[in-house]
């Protein structure tokens, strides 16, 4: 590759122009290592909205981080009261930009666009006792001074173990498939759950986890407490780092998961986990929990 190398520009700025996110064939970290660029030096500014919109989407994500079984009618509701006159027109749009949607208690009747293969769920009624039995990723919004971003994450559900993590400006698969990568380059699990987001019901995210032999899960839309355990990190996320930071640039909001999510591995306590840390179940450092206290997910009929 040296021969490349000795081809490319010289500024970050005129090799940042070689890329393009949206490449069929070669995932943005590729790209990155080709054209010799950190993967955060490569980051596109946060994406973009009005300071107006800016400001109703940082209170959305407060308020729904709180109660996820909010929809854009009581989003509305809550908005208006404290003082901000919009309708629920303009709530569904900034929610739907945000990637947001109310958790409900019973079966969504909607259903993804029929182009997409919808797997079944396979954790009915499944007791999870040993790390990498279920993984499972989730997108979250991300509000920034200036803009905003979006985090995927992929969890042991076992464990809580962070796998693997990315952000992005956009919500195409691609940042997604980097962090389903990563977590492969760690390990393999038996059942791998998602939600049925576009970009995990993409051919090129479910092909890959064929390629492994890894069977795909995916709960109903908007269903409650099918991914309850990536909504806690989401929540720990936001209250004890994103909310109290505020990071000011992309690189500075990596450097700064980067840091949260060692933390959140290696030495934060999990109450549901007899205050242990998940870096020591998922490596087995520690003692694994008792039968009586592993993760007992119910039919979903017991919720209804």
């Amino acid at each position: 590759m040296d021969w490349l190398k000795k081809k490319l520009p010289h500024s970050v700025e005129a090799r940042r122009r070689l890329i393009d996110p949206g490449h069929p064939d070669i995932s943005l970290r590729k790209q990155c290592q080709l054209v010799g660029l950190s993967r955060s030096g490569y980051y596109y500014p946060p994406a973009q909205e009005s300071p107006i919109n800016l400001l109703l989407m940082r209170l959305i994500d407060h308020q729904y981080t709180r109660t996820p079984f909010y929809g854009s009618r009581r989003m509305t509701t809550i908005l208006n009261r404290w003082g901000h006159q919009i309708n629920r027109k303009r709530v569904q749009r900034l929610m739907q930009k945000m990637g947001l949607e109310a958790i409900y208690p019973r079966p969504r009747t909607s259903r993804p666009a029929p182009q997409q293969r919808i797997y079944p769920y396979l954790l009915r009624g499944l007791v999870i006792d040993r790390p990498n039995q279920v993984w499972s990723t989730d997108i979250t919004y991300v509000p920034m001074p200036q803009g905003f971003m979006y985090l995927v994450a992929v969890m042991d559900w076992f464990s809580r173990y962070v796998l693997s993590w990315r952000i992005s400006n956009t919500l195409e698969v691609d940042f997604c498939l980097e962090a389903l990568d990563e977590a492969l380059s760690i390990g393999k699990p038996e059942i791998f759950n998602s939600d049925q987001g576009s970009q995990f019901t993409s051919p090129r995210f479910t092909r890959r986890l064929e390629e492994e032999g890894v069977p795909i899960s995916m709960d109903g839309r908007g269903r409650a407490l099918d991914n309850i355990f990536v909504e806690r990190l989401w929540r720990s996320v936001k209250y004890e780092d994103l909310y109290i930071k505020s990071y000011d640039t992309v690189p500075h909001l990596d450097r700064g998961l980067s840091d949260y999510f060692l933390f959140y591995n290696e030495e934060r306590p999990h109450q549901g986990l007899n205050n242990q840390v998940p870096a020591d179940l998922y490596l087995g450092k520690e003692m694994p929990i008792d039968n009586k206290n592993a993760i007992y997910l119910k039919s979903a009929q017991n919720w209804s």
